[in-house]
């Protein structure tokens, strides 16, 4: 009999009000920090390494001086190329100054045709020397600027991988240092295939889409940055398109290859009746919620559209301040009875709570909306 009687009491359950305002339309992903640029620094000369001017982990502008290789076998090089240019261009005055003699002489009749002819073709033959002399020079005078080695990116330094005074050459993979471009900074991360749609039309439209990054408890944004590149194709293994949000990281809390958490906005919705997400239960042909009305909760078919955060849209079935069983769900059925306690936990009402059969015992806590298991049957 007391089993029965506490079985038909009244619920204690938590409501919520129906809201209606504002809801983003969001998708969360997690994601991986990745810098735009990443370049090894490399030697394009071999010679030994004899300065080393940065500091690891330092901070570099783009044309900065990083290191320099020995420059002396290089200027030999470019002074011997000077050298054979000028002899060259000297070589080419004098057969220009005798190509001038011979036409002279050509017009008085004084000389042969032929010699004329060999005399220009020299005069030729001796632009080609100049020309190939001249490259021979630029090279030379490249190959020496290359041994000061400078950063051909802003960013931050690795550690350094090669010590002052190692020979080195342009054939190492490992080189010298690494830089890492860090701001701004990009953040990859994948979308479902089933939320490309509407992604795209998002991206399509007329401003930026807004996407945040949290920390690894998901509570707090530390950086905010838009969307600004889609892939070209789904990933079929994963079923999720790649895409990529950029940043500013003025603050460089975004640190390359770090695991975040990541919030894409697609859209707000504005004036919209909103519910908590874990309010609605799913049937097998219904969606629906329990509405208190009085005292007892009553079964609600809904349509549901968007969620984020937490929270779904309703747009159908509920009316603006309507109560909504959030907690206590498990207990209840159609026109179930229910109770509902304060901000302590205490019954909101004393004529809300289970009724007491006759020649019962009241239990403890009866009427205080506190769960106690049945007394035993005498």
């Amino acid at each position: 009999m007391s089993h029965r009687m506490a079985f038909g009491a009244p619920a204690v359950v938590r409501v919520v009000p129906v809201q209606r305002g504002a809801l983003d339309v969001q998708i969360k992903s997690i994601g991986t920090v990745t810098p735009l640029n990443t370049v090894v620094v490399q030697s394009r000369v071999n010679g030994v390494l004899e300065r080393v001017v940065f500091t690891e982990g330092a901070v570099v502008e783009q044309g900065e001086l990083l290191a320099e290789v020995d420059p002396l076998p290089y200027k030999a090089q470019l002074e011997k190329a000077e050298g054979q240019l000028q002899q060259s261009r000297a070589t080419l005055e004098n057969a220009r100054a005798d190509l001038t003699l011979y036409e002279t002489l050509w017009e008085q009749d004084s000389i042969a045709r032929q010699q004329l002819s060999d005399q220009r073709a020299m005069v030729n033959e001796l632009l080609g020397t100049v020309r190939a002399n001249q490259a021979a020079v630029d090279d030379a005078r490249l190959q020496l600027s290359w041994t000061r080695i400078t950063a051909p990116l802003a960013g931050r330094l690795g550690l350094r991988k090669v010590d002052q005074g190692n020979l080195v050459t342009g054939s190492e993979a490992e080189g010298i240092v690494s830089i890492t471009q860090m701001q701004p900074i990009a953040v990859n991360f994948t979308v479902p295939e089933v939320d490309v749609p509407t992604l795209r039309r998002s991206f399509l439209g007329a401003g930026p889409l807004k996407v945040e990054v949290l920390d690894r408890n998901d509570q707090q944004v530390i950086a905010t940055g838009e969307l600004t590149t889609l892939d070209n194709q789904i990933d079929t293994a994963t079923g999720t398109l790649r895409v990529r949000g950029q940043f500013a990281n003025e603050d460089e809390a975004l640190f390359p290859n770090q695991f975040v958490n990541v919030r894409l906005r697609l859209s707000t919705l504005q004036d919209v009746l909103t519910i908590p997400a874990d309010a609605v239960q799913f049937g097998s042909s219904r969606t629906y919620v329990y509405v208190v009305e009085g005292t007892q909760a009553f079964v609600r078919e809904v349509t549901l559209g968007p969620s984020a955060d937490g929270k779904v849209a309703v747009t159908d079935g509920l009316k603006q301040g309507e109560q909504v069983v959030l907690e206590g769900l498990d207990r209840l059925r159609d026109g179930k009875e229910v109770v509902i306690p304060d901000a302590n936990g205490d019954v909101a009402s004393p004529s809300q709570t289970a009724q007491v059969a006759p020649g019962e015992r009241r239990r403890p806590g009866a009427g205080t909306g506190e769960r106690r298991a049945p007394p035993p049957a005498n």
